[in-house]
C-alpha cells in the first residue's frame, strides 16, 4: 500500500489559491480542503460578530481542517489542502499530522505581487461575494501591509520536505493550468507514488 500525498496550497491572501485549488482537485480527482469553507460553516452555526470573533473561529477552522485531513490520510486517501498557512504556526501541525497519518508532501506556493494581491483583496471586499462573516471590509487594513509584503517569511514554503512548486499567479488569466499539471505529475513521480493517485 504507498503512502498518500498531501498536496498543499499555499500563499498569502487573494493569490488565487482556491481557483488553482478547485481545477486541480477537478483534474485530479482529489478531495480538496479549503480553511475558509469550515470556517464558514462554522459562521453558519455560530454567528459572526467582529475581527476578535471571525480570528477565535479561524483558529477553530484550522483544527477542524488538520483533524479532517489526518481521518482522510490515515485511511490511505490523498487529498488538497488549501489556506494562507503560517510557518510558524503550521509546521508545528504538519509535523503532528505526519506522526498520526504519514503523507508524502508537494507544496504549492501562489504568489503574486504586493500591489496586485491588495488590488485584488479590495476588489472582494467591495464585491460582497464572499461570506460576511469574513468581515472583508474591516480586514482592509488588517491585511494590506500582508500582501504588500508579497513574498517573505511569512509565505516561506513550510520546512516538511518533498516537492515544491512556485506558482506565479500575477495574472490568473494568463496561468497556465495544465503546464502546473504537468509539474504537479511530475514531483508526484519524483515521490514514488504510484498510477492510482492520478486516477488511471
Amino acid at each position: 500500500m504507498s503512502t498518500p500525498v498531501l498536496i498543499i496550497i499555499s500563499g498569502p491572501p487573494c493569490a488565487g489559491k482556491t481557483t488553482l485549488g478547485r481545477w486541480l482537485a477537478a483534474r485530479l480527482q482529489l478531495p480538496i480542503m479549503h480553511r475558509d469553507i469550515f470556517k464558514e460553516a462554522l459562521f453558519d452555526s455560530m454567528g459572526w460578530n467582529d475581527l476578535s470573533w471571525s480570528q477565535l473561529l479561524g483558529g477553530a477552522s484550522y483544527a477542524i481542517l488538520y483533524e479532517t485531513a489526518a481521518a482522510v490520510l490515515a485511511a490511505n486517501y490523498s487529498l488538497i489542502i488549501e489556506s494562507n498557512f503560517d510557518p510558524v504556526r503550521d509546521l508545528p501541525r504538519l509535523h503532528a499530522l505526519a506522526a498520526r497519518a504519514p503523507f508524502l508532501p508537494l507544496q504549492i506556493r501562489c504568489m503574486a505581487e504586493g500591489r496586485v494581491l491588495f488590488q485584488r483583496f479590495q476588489q472582494r471586499a467591495n464585491s460582497g461575494a464572499r461570506h460576511p462573516g469574513h468581515l472583508d471590509q474591516l480586514n482592509i487594513a488588517v491585511y494590506e501591509p500582508i500582501v504588500q509584503a508579497g513574498a517573505g517569511a511569512r509565505n516561506d514554503f513550510l520546512d516538511i520536505g518533498g516537492e515544491r512548486i512556485d506558482v506565479d499567479t500575477n495574472d490568473l488569466d494568463a496561468l497556465d493550468y495544465e503546464q502546473v499539471l504537468a509539474s504537479i505529475h511530475a514531483a508526484i513521480d519524483r515521490l514514488g507514488t504510484q498510477s492510482r493517485l492520478m486516477g488511471e
